[in-house]
């Protein structure tokens, strides 16, 4: 099974191999309200842990989506654009935003684990 870890900028990346799926959690989209726009990066773009990798409007304000690791995109989920709303119906299954190959898997020991990430959520 593949593993996942979370940023406190509530960012999941799904590990499977050296490939990691990047979206955003349950909470950061009940906290978004209802998408209406996503702008996905190009394929081959790189990304650094940390760094914009994607934006996300809602009918509240635009938000970025943080790469919780550095790497390429290999991936993206282009089915977003014409259907944002995925993002709030299924956002860690379908409305993942893209797949990124790991630069240094050794910046995944910065992130929470599933457990801890549930703990995080409890303190705001």
């Amino acid at each position: 099974m593949a593993e996942t870890r979370y940023s406190k900028d509530h960012e999941y990346i799904r590990i499977d191999g050296d490939i990691g799926t990047v979206g955003i959690t349950d909470y950061a989209q009940g906290q978004l309200g209802d998408v209406v726009f996503v702008e996905l990066p190009s394929v081959g773009k790189s990304v650094i842990k940390g760094g914009e990798a994607a934006v996300v409007e809602s009918v509240k304000a635009a938000s970025e989506v943080y790469a919780p690791v550095s790497g390429e995109v290999v991936e993206v989920n282009s089915a977003l654009e014409a259907a944002p709303g995925t993002v709030n119906e299924d956002p860690s299954g379908t409305g993942w935003f893209l797949k990124l190959k790991l630069k240094d898997a050794g910046e995944l020991d910065g992130l929470m684990s599933e457990a801890e990430y549930q703990n995080y959520l409890k303190t705001l």
